[in-house]
């Protein structure tokens, strides 16, 4: 345990932050996250893997442990190592033992986590839990992934006794940007299945997200004195507010939860003469994704056919795809993982993510890829917190995988 430790906490030290401007013009955002790679590459070699590679093109440091016994499906496990767009400079751990269940301080901060404000602290009394400071996150998401990556590939190799098959591993940058798998070579990495560690609390089993598209919207607008106004004057906000009017109000992440799909205003920019909407459109089920977009769609012309020019362009592009699709032609990963759950005693949680992950874009490259959960909580902030014994059951999934996959 000590180990794993001090390597988690050698991890989130490192500042690795993704930039989102630069997504989609360079590859890694950061060069930080590349310098990672580099390190963490010879820590592979250092513990005994083995066609240690970083690929430059898509920024993924692949790796292998050579099978110790026959017939088994070759496996992949999977994690990223940027951190989101919060202050990662400076990055200090706070170690906290034997949790009480009281309010813990971030550091000098004057920043409290509190189970008031978060009762799922209840849930570690008694636990080790690392924080952070108050002043930055802490990049359990997905530095405890790696981590627990590393220290298990570590725990196999030194156990021979253990039989698996073929394993790999691959590390990748920008997944908190939406880009980080959009390259990554399926081919190479050569696995039947695989596994993303990048989930939350103990015990989830992902394998059904969302399908995902953005729609974005401009406003031509046509700018007059607004003394002479009258039968002139286009306003584009006004444009703007007719088109977010028309839309389903109570279909709104605010008002969603489970299955429940929503369109989802993140942008407004404007003034009379040009205009603009940014929404992001989710929904589990693909028919009724499709009648989503097509709303959309159909608002966009009913306000166009208001006037002599369509003043409205709409634009929408599918993000990523719900990977239960792929993966239930192919349910192995989901019953190994679900069996090596059970065996260790953790209650399986399979509800649907309310998101995405890269392994539902990694799905429809062709590879079953579900995702599993890393320990962190809070994620993406200064309340962010991981558990020591979350990590180590972590390790145990994925030892337990490597042995049942064996067992067929």
């Amino acid at each position: 345990m000590e180990r794993f430790v001090d390597r988690f906490l050698h991890y989130v030290k490192k500042n690795t932050r993704s930039d989102e401007s630069r997504a989609g013009v360079v590859i890694p955002t950061t060069d930080s996250q590349m310098e990672f790679l580099k390190e963490l590459a010879v820590e592979l070699e250092t513990i005994g893997l083995v066609d240690v590679k970083i690929n430059t093109k898509n920024a993924f440091l692949t790796a292998t442990l050579p099978a110790n016994t026959d017939n088994a499906p070759v496996i992949g496990f999977i994690a990223h190592v940027d951190t989101a767009a919060f202050n990662a400079e400076n990055i200090s751990p706070q170690i906290h033992e034997n949790y009480d269940g009281r309010d813990i301080a971030l550091g000098n901060s004057g920043f409290v986590l509190s189970p008031k404000e978060f009762p799922n602290l209840k849930n570690y009394v008694g636990q080790t839990i690392i924080t952070t400071d108050g002043t930055t996150l802490l990049g359990a998401d997905d530095k405890a992934g790696v981590c627990e990556i590393v220290s298990a590939m570590e725990y196999l190799i030194e156990n021979p006794q253990i039989k698996h098959g073929k394993l790999r591993v691959a590390f990748g940058c920008d997944e908190e940007v939406g880009v980080g798998s959009d390259h990554f070579d399926v081919e190479d990495f050569g696995c039947d299945f695989a596994y993303t560690m990048d989930g939350s609390s103990v015990g989830e089993l992902q394998f059904e997200c969302f399908n995902a598209a953005e729609a974005k919207i401009e406003i031509l607008g046509k700018s007059v004195h607004p003394g002479d106004a009258k039968n002139k004057m286009i306003n584009a906000l006004t444009i703007s507010r007719d088109i977010q009017m028309a839309m389903p109000l109570v279909c709104v992440p605010e008002n969603t939860e489970g299955r429940e799909g929503f369109i989802h205003l993140i942008e407004a920019h404007g003034n009379v003469e040009n205009a603009s909407l940014i929404y992001i459109i989710r929904d589990h089920n693909r028919e009724l994704f499709e009648n989503k977009k097509y709303i959309v769609k159909k608002i966009c012309e009913e306000i166009n056919s208001r006037y002599d020019i369509d003043r409205v362009k709409l634009s929408i592009h599918d993000e990523y795809r719900n990977m239960a699709d792929i993966i239930k032609n192919d349910p192995r990963s989901v019953d190994i993982a679900t069996k090596a759950m059970e065996n260790l005693g953790i209650e399986v949680n399979k509800a649907p993510i309310r998101g995405g992950t890269d392994g539902s874009k990694i799905s429809f490259m062709g590879l079953p890829t579900p995702n599993i959960f890393a320990g962190g909580e809070n994620f993406h902030g200064r309340f962010e917190f991981v558990s020591v014994q979350s990590i180590q059951k972590a390790i145990d999934v994925i030892v337990e995988i490597a042995k049942i996959a064996v067992e067929g």
